[in-house]
């Protein structure tokens, strides 16, 4: 490693690492094609390692790292991610900052390259907003890409997704997924309901998980046919809903997120039955439209704005990060869309 890491690198300093000229460097940093491949390999490898800010526009940003905060989200046409995107610019705004917001789209190697990005912006704080991707050499590499965060200062905030043992200084915040459909799953056996459907989320992700998990340490003579995929959207949701309907006997449909039970509703009204009289069905989050379904939806609530706004005070400096980890309630939130079993 550089020894002054108290100045950003600079051209000579990445020659020296590689062991070539500063004309060589340019060339590689120019798109110059007279550069041997396995040179132009030790000049990117350097480039890497120094951390180089290659333009005067993008050094002025560095220069300016306590002002920036990197918020990375799976999707932002997702209401659970708005929500708490909201929460963290209230606090950037009083904090005199930025939030810089990044969507992955659910793809992992997006997320890691947008933590490159924010890297080389020298961001004073990142935001991980959902659920953590189940693959070994992904979370190797996050892991890998927060220590280097870490070491220079930055705060970090795991939001919605469970802490990350090797990194005990990233503060997590994390929601009663588990706990929060035991609930639901409770109160619907508790009007009879017991052949009820289940639609999970994307299961690479902890969300999807600890959602799931719930439902089946709940659910009474849980039939593993009445589990069905979905990708967390509205029209995965009326997929999987009309798929659960082909099973006999089911009386309740319980979906992963509110986007899929509003689809799941669709699939039970194109099969011609009505809600809450012949299936119930429920979902989680609790964003906005959950009122203005047709009947209004039950499903679990998340402070989902709170939790932005936890995260958002912690990465902004405005709070200091907590001893352990935050764990945020989630409420049964009981409406129109569920009902007793009629025989």
């Amino acid at each position: 490693m550089r020894g002054d890491l108290s100045r950003p690198a600079t051209l000579a300093d990445v020659a020296s690492r590689a062991g070539v000229s500063p004309a060589t460097v340019s060339r590689v940093l120019n798109g110059g094609t007279a550069v041997a491949p396995g040179t132009r390999a030790l000049v990117e490898q350097a480039i890497h390692e120094l951390e180089y800010v290659v333009n005067g526009h993008a050094r002025a940003l560095a220069a300016a790292a306590s002002e920036v905060v990197g918020v990375i989200v799976g999707d932002m046409s997702d209401p659970f991610f708005a929500h708490i995107v909201a929460g963290v610019q209230d606090q950037t705004f009083l904090a005199g900052q930025l939030a810089l917001v990044c969507s992955t789209g659910g793809d992992p190697s997006r997320e890691i390259g947008q933590l490159e990005h924010l890297r080389r912006l020298r961001a004073g704080g990142v935001i991980l907003v959902g659920g953590a991707i189940r693959d070994h050499h992904h979370q190797l590499e996050l892991t890998r890409q927060l220590t280097g965060f870490l070491r220079r200062g930055c705060r970090v905030v795991l939001c919605g997704r469970p802490p990350i043992p090797d990194l005990p200084q990233a503060s997590a915040i994390t929601f009663d997924n588990t706990g929060g459909t035991m609930r639901l799953v409770e109160y619907l056996t508790g009007l009879g309901h017991r052949r009820i459907g289940y639609i999970t989320g994307p299961m690479a992700q902890s969300t999807s998980r600890e959602r799931l998990h719930g439902f089946r340490i709940t659910a009474r003579d849980h039939d593993p046919a009445l589990v069905a995929e979905g990708t967390f959207t509205r029209e995965s949701g009326r997929v999987a809903g009309l798929k659960l309907l082909r099973h006999k006997g089911v009386t309740a449909i319980v979906a992963a997120n509110d986007l899929m039970a509003a689809g799941a509703l669709a699939a039970v009204r194109t099969d011609g039955r009505p809600v809450p009289q012949q299936v119930s069905v429920a979902g989680f989050d609790d964003i906005e439209f959950c009122q203005d379904t047709h009947p209004p939806l039950t499903t679990v609530r998340l402070p989902l704005r709170e939790a932005g706004a936890t995260a958002g005070g912690i990465a902004c400096g405005l709070a200091q990060p907590p001893a352990g980890v935050i764990r945020l309630n989630a409420d049964l939130v009981v409406r129109g869309t569920t009902g007793p079993v009629r025989e």
